[in-house]
């Protein structure tokens, strides 16, 4: 790489530090990044103690070794999950650390593990996560996920180039959805923040009872919760610090009513979920659960994951995103959710965030549950949108006011 990626790199992490979780004086800072990624774990580090953080702890991440404890490890111990990693995780939050997520690895990593043995992994991984998802999901801490480019998920996206050059074309991508080509990085992401706040201001003064989506393939209606909240771009967490969960982020989402849900969906984009691709999925709704769901590559997995607990069959999430968003008309298809939803109307299998209803984050899961918010350990967007899409918000009266037109904002 040359000295320009140098500096873009520099830049990146400047960006993700200052504004993806507005470090402060006094905080600890958690950066989850896999091990070949460490020039930026480095940087991360120098940015985020120049800010005044009083720790920062690396919690490293290699797909390799994940895949031996996988196939080869006791399923006995496999199954339980390690005390010390709830140690750890106990540690992060008593820390109220601030947490970096980079995603990196290869969208099919775990393409020849057993399902069955990655199910159990998943399962374990999600009984040890659920308090720091909890937190996570009620924005009690700030918390954002990024992207760094790696060998392997470079050529799944650019197949037709050399691995180097894969490489460096994902980074250009990267850089650019993340507004780091910018001249004023920091400025840019402030001008799209207030874009999407006035997108979800409207949404929130509307209050629609539910919404109607409609393309080749999906007839969906999606029931909203009273007093529900649309969001987009920075949340705040529990101290009123501003953070930004998701970069980049075009999306602006709320949680439906998880009673009521009906009709079909199809995705529009394949599915990169616990190192395996599921392709063209289609799900059928009913009061809410789903009645049957297939894929034609990963059905084995889709019925594990749907299997995950009770919350598993229905959903906790709708983001609304315009097709002409600069994801989408790259016209890339990225193999991976933190970009791929930012392309595309999405859905999420699972948990609902609590912030998304007034008052939401001092109810508790049963009184969530009783408001229209899903309860699961797991939240799995999948994606939606096109350039066909037209979603209509339906009144209290039952009157139908047009939201999207042709993927775009009506």
């Amino acid at each position: 790489m040359n000295q320009n990626f140098e500096t873009q790199l520099k830049k990146y992490a400047a960006l993700i530090v200052a504004t993806g979780i507005n470090v402060k004086p006094g905080d600890t800072v958690v950066i989850q990044i896999a091990v070949d990624q460490a020039p930026l774990a480095r940087l991360l580090t120098s940015e985020s103690y120049r800010l005044g953080a009083a720790e920062v702890i690396v919690d490293w991440q290699d797909t390799t070794i994940t895949r031996h404890l996988i196939s080869q490890s006791d399923l006995t111990r496999l199954s339980a999950g390690p005390d010390y990693l709830k140690a750890k995780i106990d540690y992060w939050i008593a820390h109220k650390a601030k947490r970096i997520s980079v995603m990196s690895a290869d969208p099919q990593a775990f393409a020849k593990v057993d399902s069955n043995r990655l199910n159990t992994y998943q399962k374990a991984l999600g009984q040890i996560n659920q308090r720091l998802r909890s937190i996570t999901q009620n924005n009690d801490v700030s918390w954002t996920v990024v992207a760094a480019a790696s060998p392997e998920w470079a050529q799944l996206v650019f197949p037709d180039l050399a691995t180097t050059e894969a490489v460096r074309a994902l980074w250009t991508e990267i850089f650019k959805t993340a507004r780091v080509d910018q001249p004023d990085p920091v400025a840019a992401w402030q001008a799209h923040d207030t874009k999407l706040h006035r997108k979800a201001a409207w949404l929130n003064q509307m209050q629609f009872d539910a919404l109607h989506y409609q393309a080749p393939g999906t007839d969906l209606t999606i029931g909203l919760p009273k007093n529900h909240i649309w969001e987009g771009a920075s949340s705040a967490n529990a101290q009123g610090e501003a953070f930004m969960a998701n970069m980049p982020t075009e999306e602006v989402f709320t949680a439906p009513d998880h009673r009521r849900i009906d009709g079909t969906v199809h995705a529009t984009k394949p599915l990169s979920y616990a190192g395996q691709m599921l392709t063209d999925l289609s799900f059928t709704f009913r009061n809410g659960q789903v009645t049957a769901a297939t894929a034609k590559t990963g059905q084995e997995i889709l019925d594990q994951l749907l299997q995950t607990d009770a919350g598993a069959k229905s959903l906790g999430e709708v983001a609304l995103v315009p097709d002409p968003s600069p994801i989408s008309q790259s016209g890339i298809t990225f193999y991976n959710t933190l970009f791929d939803e930012n392309a595309s109307n999405h859905l999420a299998l699972g948990a609902a965030y609590p912030f998304s209803i007034q008052n939401g984050t001092k109810m508790n899961p049963l009184e969530l549950q009783a408001a229209g918010l899903n309860q699961s350990l797991i939240h799995v967007d999948f994606m939606v949108g096109s350039a066909h899409m037209n979603i209509d918000g339906i009144t209290k009266t039952g009157k139908t006011m047009p939201i999207f037109k042709n993927g775009d904002w009506a």
